[in-house]
Order: structure tokens, then sequence, then C-alpha cells
């Protein structure tokens, strides 16, 4: 069979077609990778291939070239930097000249396979000329698909790689793209694909957006093509400016003022919708840099510093002009929008909620007039926008200026969950869930209460969008009296809730009870009872007992009529079901604690039953291991009879490489075993840490997954102690061949792996040191003393170091010193580093401090 028929059969209708021709291709790049380039690129050029194919063909050479995770993509650079020249100038020339095809969607396709080569051979130093080629094309006036093709290859080039490769290229780039995407250029099609390539490369002409002569002109461009008669280039330039406001905006002062306020405002009033979002989406971008900016200010104040850069107040001086549209886009709801469809309405609810962050007070006076005139209104239109506005300015302004209006509005909130149109109710559950989740103060439990619950426990009866604001609101109103009963730290105060316990998880358990899911509405019901139990204060403890008797209950009939089930949908709404059980049934145990013991049996019981009828990658296994997890925590050493009949199924997940999370879990279940069993885990001790070690050694399992395992080692040792001491020589290699590793500063991921790989390697050292001190193995430790602060000693003067690994390194030194009070290791604590790293610092979170003090104080009596 030819290329051609294979990638025809490649989108046939029928699966078993489709199936087949993809295997033959997936077995072609496989055995014989340059001749499946060939074939490809082959198809591709030729312009009498159905474009379809060609489309096919395309891209297959660009799924053949990039891949989303690095290892991937390494292996697929070196795969085609191992090819022939002969075979590479080939496929290169082939993608070149189907630039300039006949048809504009096949140059498409290939501008993407210029560009994925071009991001592996560039860096390399490769493919010198090509960079002089395209620009060559961009300039050949004769073909106008070519020159579209042409700015597109530009535009991903220089979305992929990184700018300085093409330094030396970016003034001719950036010319080629503004040439095209000027109001003078012929051709609308041309002037698109310059306007995309400009969106593009937009950071990688950085520096020429440095020198104000370049960076007037670019302006100039973009806010000429806003006024293009073509909408798709208007819209395009106007995204073109959302990302510069987000890139640039401390050189923006001039413009906003010379241009983009009117040219944005206007561009909001648009009849077509595509301009309107993305003039909407140009203040979204404009509140949401100056409420980061205002973060910034506050953090550098409290440090006595200056901010690295400074608000310039663009939505506070446009506030008057911006608000009244951004209201009147309100009132444009379409009656059957979809619930994930992105509308203007929906764009101007958002902006205004980013605008309340970033004016805060100023946002109140701005829009009451509007809220007072519609909130009553005959038009349902205007009742829902004057709604969605109070709900959008909750966050930002202070509490103290919206106290009153909230009081003011929540009775007549209230009686609008019996509006006639379910927009408006729907928009005021959600508002309502707002005032829960942020002004919880302005409800009094005396008057406003009773009303709020009645109507959000009748609300869970009304439709699926309804139900989940209704729920989350619940949710809210849960959470935000358990955190008030929390910080006022009397546990004889009353929740104001608890008269409404039972009938609130009542009637969220029988929206439970539904077989849809619709708008997740189930789910959010599942994650409201969640919120209730894990609020309850003793009074309510009788609810939560009964509420557990129910989950479990369900759960047991889930598995009683699992063998009913038929097809795919079935299966996928059981898992649903049981992973939403598991989540409460974790809350239940965390909540009872050991009160859980009288139905740990119970429990168990339902787990095994759960793990065995779950597929090898189910995530309904790793629900099931969370809530075993949890229910060792809180059993500790009474977990101790189920755990010959766990074992079997814990081994085979640990064994599970290339499934990441659940290997995550089930190495953190050797943890909660381990400490939940303290000294009596030693007789596991040994089966765990090999099946660790073992893990450790693997090709395939991620290396995320690996930083657990150092972490679970500190769990075993802190458990058992000396019994540690047959593992201790293997494991003290390891860590130390873990601590070696130093990232690339220029690869990120690296770096902030390696961030976290030396948490883990500290939190297994803290295990050791904690499970060693004071017992007669403590000097074990001395050997490994050095390396251990080395390390310690990297972390600390590493300018990236997060607070958390600063405390660990903190609480190593602290550790180390108090194993050896007697002075054992005082040489290695009389270091200058420790007395320098060990000095207060003014940029530090509370708990970090106290841990330096300790250590300080630690070391101090180590080195009498």
């Amino acid at each position: 069979m030819n290329a051609t028929e294979l990638l025809a059969n490649s989108l046939s209708a029928d699966a078993h077609t489709r199936q087949d021709a993809t295997q033959k291709l997936e077995s072609a790049a496989h055995d014989n990778y340059p001749q499946y380039m060939l074939m490809l690129s082959s198809v591709l050029v030729n312009e009498a291939t159905p474009l379809h194919i060609r489309n096919a063909a395309g891209l297959a050479l660009k799924n053949a070239l990039t891949a989303r995770e690095s290892a991937r993509q390494t292996e697929f650079a070196n795969r085609w930097t191992a090819l022939d020249n002969d075979t590479k100038a080939k496929i290169k020339q082939d993608a070149l000249v189907t630039l300039g095809s006949t048809s504009v969607k096949a140059g498409a396709y290939a501008s993407q396979v210029v560009a994925a080569i071009a991001a592996v051979e560039l860096p390399q130093g490769q493919w010198p000329d090509l960079i002089e080629i395209l620009l060559g094309f961009v300039n050949n006036a004769a073909n106008t698909n070519l020159r579209i093709s042409t700015l597109q290859t530009i535009g991903f080039i220089c979305e992929a790689i990184k700018p300085e490769i093409l330094s030396l290229r970016s003034n001719e780039i950036l010319t080629a793209v503004i040439h095209g995407a000027r109001k003078d250029e012929p051709s609308t099609d041309v002037q698109l694909a310059a306007v995309h390539a400009l969106y593009n490369s937009l950071e990688f002409v950085r520096e020429n957006f440095e020198r104000e002569g370049e960076r007037n002109y670019i302006m100039q461009v973009v806010c000429e093509a806003t006024q293009s008669q073509a909408v798709e280039v208007q819209v395009g330039a106007f995204e073109c400016l959302v990302r510069i406001m987000s890139l640039y905006y401390d050189k923006m002062a001039l413009y906003m003022e010379q241009a983009l306020f009117g040219l944005t405002v206007v561009g909001m009033k648009h009849p077509d919708e595509r301009v309107a979002l993305q003039a909407v989406e140009f203040w979204s971008t404009v509140c949401e840099e100056e409420v980061e900016l205002a973060i910034e200010a506050q953090e550098a104040q409290e440090y006595g510093d200056v901010p690295e850069a400074e608000s310039r107040f663009f939505a506070k001086i446009a506030l008057p002009e911006i608000v009244p549209v951004l209201l009147q886009l309100l009132t444009q709801q379409e009656e059957d929008a979809e619930e994930d469809e992105w509308n203007v309405s929906m764009a101007a609810a958002t902006c205004l909620a980013l605008l309340a962050g970033a004016v805060q007070d100023a946002i109140v006076p701005a829009v009451i007039p509007f809220i007072e005139a519609n909130i009553k209104a005959e038009n349902w239109h205007q009742r829902e926008a004057a709604v969605m506005t109070f709900g959008s300015i909750l966050e930002g302004p202070d509490p103290a200026v919206l106290t009153p209006l909230v009081n003011q509005a929540l009775p007549l909130l209230i009686d609008m969950m019996t509006d006639s149109n379910p927009h408006v109710k729907d928009s005021t559950a959600w508002t309502l869930g707002r005032i829960c989740e942020l002004l919880i103060g302005t409800i009094k439990p005396d008057v406003h209460l009773h009303p709020l619950i009645s109507a959000l426990v009748a609300g869970l009866s009304d439709n699926s969008r309804i139900v989940a604001n209704c729920c989350w609101a619940l949710m809210n109103l849960a959470d935000q009296y358990g955190i008030q009963y929390e910080e006022e730290g009397d546990s004889s105060q009353s929740n104001p809730l608890s008269p409404y316990y039972e009938g609130v998880i009542q009637a969220l358990l029988r929206v439970t009870e539904s077989t849809s899911n619709e708008s997740n509405f189930r789910t959010a019901a599942y994650e409201a009872i969640t919120s209730y139990l894990q609020q309850a204060t003793p009074e309510s403890i009788a609810v939560v007992q009964s509420t557990a008797v129910t989950i479990l209950q369900r759960m047991e009939h889930l598995l009683g009529i699992q063998n009913q089930i038929v097809g795919v949908d079935d299966r996928n709404n059981w898992n649903e079901l049981q992973s939403n059980l598991c989540g409460v049934v974790i809350t239940l145990i965390r909540k009872l604690n050991e009160g859980i013991q009288p139905l740990a049996d119970r429990i168990m019981t339902i787990l095994l039953q759960l793990i065995q009828s779950a597929g090898k990658t189910s995530t309904i296994l790793e629900d099931a291991f969370l809530v075993v997890g949890a229910l060792a925590s809180a059993l500790e050493s009474n977990f101790a009879p189920y755990i010959q009949a766990f074992f079997p199924f814990l081994y085979p997940a640990l064994k599970a490489h290339e499934d990441t999370q659940l290997c995550t879990v089930a190495v953190g279940i050797i943890g909660d075993v381990s400490r939940a069993l303290g000294e009596q885990s030693a007789q596991y001790a040994g089966p765990f840490m090999t099946v660790l070690l073992e893990n450790l050694q693997s090709e395939i399992l991620n290396r995320n997954v690996k930083i657990s395992i150092l972490s679970c080692f500190g769990d075993i040792a802190l458990a058992i102690g000396p019994a540690f001491e047959p593992y201790f020589e293997t494991t003290m290699g390891v860590l130390r061949q873990a601590g070696a590793v130093e990232p690339n500063p220029l690869d990120y991921d690296l770096v902030d792996y390696v961030g976290q790989l030396r948490e883990g390697i500290l939190e297994a050292y803290t295990g050791i040191l904690t499970g060693l001190k004071k017992t007669d193995k403590v000097n074990l430790l001395i050997p490994h003393a050095q390396d251990m602060l080395h390390l310690v000693q990297r972390c600390l003067s590493d300018e990236e170091r997060s607070d958390s690994l600063m405390r660990l390194s903190y609480g190593v030194i602290g550790d180390l010193a108090d194993c050896f009070p007697n002075g054992a290791i005082k040489t290695l604590l009389l270091s200058n580093w420790v007395a320098s790293e060990l000095r207060s610092r003014l940029r530090m979170p509370d708990e970090t401090k106290r841990t330096m003090r300790w250590a300080r104080e630690m070391v101090k009596i180590a080195t009498q």
C-alpha cells in the first residue's frame, strides 16, 4: 500500500481501517524512519494529492519532530539530527516549496513542519540560511500564498525557540512582520498572517520594544490594524494589544493616553462580538497587572523596599469610561447560551470583578446607581445584570464599605431565589455564594441565616446550574463559619449552623441520589457534604456519625450492582460516584479520628472489594488507597489487623511504574502505615525498603515519584528508630548521590525539579536524624554529618530557594546539633557559613524564623 492510501485510510470513518493504517504508519516510522519522513514530505509537496491527505502528511511530519514531554522531545530531536544530510535537505526543500502552494491550507501545514525542523536545528547552529530564505519569501510580492505561509512560519519559529538564538536577526524578522502588518498592505490575508506572526513574536522582540523609536512604530502599526476594514485583522490587532499590555505594561503610559483608552472603549462597543471580547480582555489584563503590582508594592512596603515596578493606575483613570460600557455589555446575555460558551456578558462580568480588585472602593459608587435602577426591572436581562454586577464587585473594596450594602441587599437577594427567570436565579445563587465566601460577617445569624439556608435548600430542587451554585453557597457557608469558629478558639462557642446541620446534609444527600451529573451538580453536592462534615463542631457529631453509615451503605450498594454495569458511560458514572464517596469517607475518618474504630472493619471490607473490582490503572484504585492511608493514620496501632489483607494489593501498585499517580499514592501509604504503627512497623521495613530501592532504579518511573520515595525513607526511619540500622548505609548513599545533582540554571524545569528533590532529601534526613536521636545508634550519623551539612549549605546559598527548603535546612542543622549536644561534630557546626546562615533575615515567614532560632539554640549548646 502506498503512502497516499495509508494516510487516506488513517482518516477513514471505519475504525478498523483507521486503526490498521495508523499501526502501519507507526511501524514505518519505527522500522525505517528516513524512508517514512521522505514518504510524508513527498505527499505534502505533491500538488496533485487531495488536500486532506496532504494535511495528514504535514501533521504526521510535525508530530514526528515535536512532543510535549521534554524527554520525548529530546528523543525526536536526536532522531532527526541523526538523519543523513541528503534526506534532511530533501524534506526541508519539500516543506519550503509547499509554503508557496496554490492551496493556502497546504502552505499552513508546511509552515508547521518548517517551524518544527527549525526548533530542532537552529539551537544547534544548523540551517543557517533559513531566516535569509524566509525573509526572501516574505518580500516576494508576486506570490501572496507564499507570503502568508512564510509569515505563519516566522511566527511559529519565534514562539518555539529562545529569543537569544536568533537575536542577531530579530531586527530583520521584526521588519518583515511589521511590513506585512501595515495598513498599506494590499492583501488582507497577508496583513492577518503578519498580525498573528507579530503576536507570536512579541516576547521575541523584547530588545526592540526597549527602544522608543521602534516601539512607537510597532504600536502605531498595531493601533492602525485595530481600525482595519477586515474584522479578523481587528481581532488579531486587539489580541496583540492584550499581549503587549501583559508583557510591557511599564512602557504603556504614553500610548494609553494617546490612543489605547479611546481605541479599546470603542472596541468594547463593536457590533462583532469577537472584537468586543478582545477589547474587554485588554482591560481585564490591565486590571490583573495592577492587582499584581499592588500586591508587590504592599510586600515591598512591609520589608522597607522600593517595588521593582509601579502601577500607573490606568484602571482607576479609565473607570468613568469603561464601567458604563461593561454594565451595558452585562445586559447582552443570551437566553440559551451554553454553560461554557464565552460571550460578552460573561467577559464583562469577569472584567468587572478584576476591576473591583484593581480600583477597590472606587468601584462601589460607579456601579451602585446601575444596581439600584435595574434590580427590580421588568426585563430579566436588566435584573440579572444588576445581580451579576453586585456579585462581581464583592472582592476588592474594603468589607466595611460593602457591609451596609450587603445588609440592605441580602433580604432582596434571598427573595430573588424565587424569581421567574432561571438565569436570574442562577446569578442570585452565585452572588449569595460569593457573600458567604467573602463577607460571612454581614450575615446576621438571627436575621438572615434561616431565610438564606431555606432559599438555598429550596434551590437544590431547581435546574442543574442553580443546584451547583446553591451547593457552592452552602459549602462556603460551612467553610467560613468553620474558619470563624476555629479563630475564636472557644470550643464552647456554638456554630450558628449547628441547628441546620442535619437538614442541610439530608438535602445534599438527596441531591447526590441523582443518576446524572450535569453542570457537575452532584459533585458539588458531595463537596458541600464534605465541608459540613469537616467543619462539624462537637454538637453535630451525631450527624457526622449517621452520615458515615449512609455513605458506607451507598458504597456497599454500588459494589452490589457493579455486575449490572453496561457500557462506558455507566462505568464512568459508577467510578465517579465511588470516587466522590471515597472523598467523603476520608473526611469522615479525619473528623472522627479514633472514633472511626467501630466502623473500621466495615470500611476495610468495602475498600478491599473496591480495590479488587477496580482495573489496574483505574483512578478508583488511587481513591481507595487514599482512604486506607487516612484510616491507618486515624487508627494508628489498631490498623495492624488489616495489614496482611491489604499488602497483596499494595505491592502491585508500587510496581506499576508507568502509573505515576497510583505509584505516588502507594509510596505515601508506606509512610502512613509506618507512622501509624511506629516501632511495630519494623517487621515490614525490610520488604518496604526493598521495593522502594528497586523503584529508584527504574528507568520508567516518573522522577517526581522518586522524590516521594526519598521522603518516605524518612518516615520509615522515624517510625522504627534504631531498627533502621540495616538500611542506614544504603539509604545515606542514595541520598548523598541524589544531593549531588546540580541543575542547569537555564533549564527552569530542572531547576524546579532539583529544588523539590532537595526538599525530599532533607525530609529524609529529618526523619533519620529524629529516629536515631537519643538512641544508642546515634553515632552512625557522625561519618555522614559533613555530607548533610554540605547539602544544607548549597540549599541555603541558592537564591531561588523556597521557604519550605529553608525551613527544612534549618531543621536539619538543628536536628544534627541536637543529636550531638556533647560536641562530637562541634568543628563542623563552627564553620563560618553556619553562623552566617543562622542570623535573622528580614524576609522570612514566622514559622521559618522559629525553626532558625531553634537551630541556633541547638548549635549553641552543641558547640559550647
